[in-house]
């Protein structure tokens, strides 16, 4: 009975800490939210084998720990779980046993509780993970001004969606800008607001290395030097029935150059496509294979590559390692911090709090479309952006406002 199978839904996900309107369609939901209705469809039929795939990306911390207890709960009545995630983290304050897997074969079994995070990272890549580094540690607050947001108001094209209310904040050359929030709250539109795949209805609401944007469509803004990484790998940053090639030239064919009257410069593309594979040791047996054929990892890799090696002025990406594992998540945040040192401006959307305080200069959070106001990195924990995730914030962002927070 759709009625009663609707109240369930509420009730679990409310007591789980995954709220979903159950008469929402699914095409309207983001990545993320279409995640939290796979735990809650298990959750749904008091499983005896629950298998969970990187469950908490959708999650603030608090709603993990209420998650992990939910867990633990569980195996303590009988039911057998099987945790799989890249989150070595979590597998230590979870898991009772732990199975490594390299190139799809097992290569240890180990008691996490009994090894560090680094130990298990050095077996799944086979080598000793280096954490991400900057050269150098130079101040960016004299640098200019690249890309600056001033009271972007934006409704969602979606009925369903989140509208964006009054957002500022600026990004200068050489920085970092980390923007946290938990799924739905408005992080597919503001991408696509900062993109231009939905222009602003004032032209001053975005700016582009002094130029205003804010009306100006994704092809223009790209020749104005910004580059983006959706979170939706295929269908949105990718054609799946496309070659590697071809999704190569997509989005790159103005910056570098891969055509001329109207026509693909094939040889030149295939050569760009190529750089990309080796550059972010993309694993596939060629350039030609479509993108449907490589996993959702190694696709990631080549998005993320493909915008990085145009060499924007700006760049805008959403979770740019979701997928991937230990060592490719620490080569896409080295290349990120290797563009920053560039002097490009690199805003991080991100549901991983832990990579934000990583290689971020300064962090805000989204929530129901309202942007905190920016905080320096080394000056905000896990627990604070938690909160604001949660919807304990301030006043949006503003210039000039300091945001106070008390956990």
């Amino acid at each position: 009975r759709p009625v009663q199978l609707a109240e369930r839904i509420r009730a679990v996900s409310t007591a789980y800490g995954l709220p979903l309107d159950p008469a929402r369609a699914v095409h309207t939901l983001s990545v993320g939210e279409r995640q939290r209705i796979e735990i809650v469809r298990c959750l749904l039929q008091s499983p005896r084998l629950l298998i969970m795939d990187e469950p908490t990306s959708v999650l603030t911390p608090q709603e993990a720990d209420r998650l992990f207890e939910t867990l633990r709960k569980l195996a303590a009545d009988g039911c057998s779980i099987l945790y799989i995630s890249h989150k070595l983290a979590e597998i230590k304050a979870l898991c009772d046993r732990a199975t490594i897997l390299r190139g799809g074969k097992v290569v240890g079994t180990c008691d996490p509780r009994a090894e560090t995070a680094a130990s298990m990272a050095q077996l799944m890549i086979g080598m000793q993970v280096r954490p991400a580094s900057r050269a150098h540690a130079a101040s960016t607050t004299e640098q200019p001004i690249r890309l600056d947001v001033r009271g972007l108001d934006l409704p969602s094209e979606s009925p369903h969606g989140t509208d964006l209310k009054s957002i500022f904040f600026s990004v200068r050359a050489g920085e970092i800008f980390g923007i946290a929030g938990v799924a739905g709250n408005g992080q597919n539109e503001l991408l696509a607001a900062l993109s231009g795949e939905a222009p602003a209805s004032r032209d001053d609401s975005i700016m582009i290395d002094g130029t205003f944007a804010g009306t100006l469509n994704a092809l223009h803004r790209r020749g104005l030097g910004l580059c983006a990484v959706p979170e939706e790998r295929n269908g949105h940053g990718a054609v799946p029935d496309f070659s590697l090639v071809e999704n190569a030239t997509l989005t790159s064919h103005q910056r570098m150059g891969l055509y001329a009257s109207g026509l693909i410069r094939t040889a030149k593309a295939t050569d760009f496509a190529k750089s990309i594979v080796t550059g972010f040791d993309v694993r596939t047996p060629g350039v030609q294979v479509a993108a449907r054929s490589l996993s959702g990892g190694n696709l990631q890799k080549f998005i993320v590559g493909r915008e990085i090696m145009q060499k924007p002025g700006v760049l805008i990406v959403s979770q740019p390692t979701w997928g991937v594992d230990a060592g490719a998540a620490a080569a896409i945040h080295q290349a990120l911090l290797g563009l920053a040192a560039e002097g490009s401006a690199v805003v991080i959307i991100t549901q991983d709090l832990d990579e934000l305080l990583a290689i971020c200069d300064r962090v805000s959070v989204l929530n129901v479309g309202v942007l905190s106001a920016p905080r320096p990195a080394g000056e905000v924990s896990v627990e604070e952006l938690g909160l604001l995730m949660g919807g304990v914030h301030g006043a949006a962002a503003t210039p000039g406002s300091i945001l106070s927070v008390t956990a």
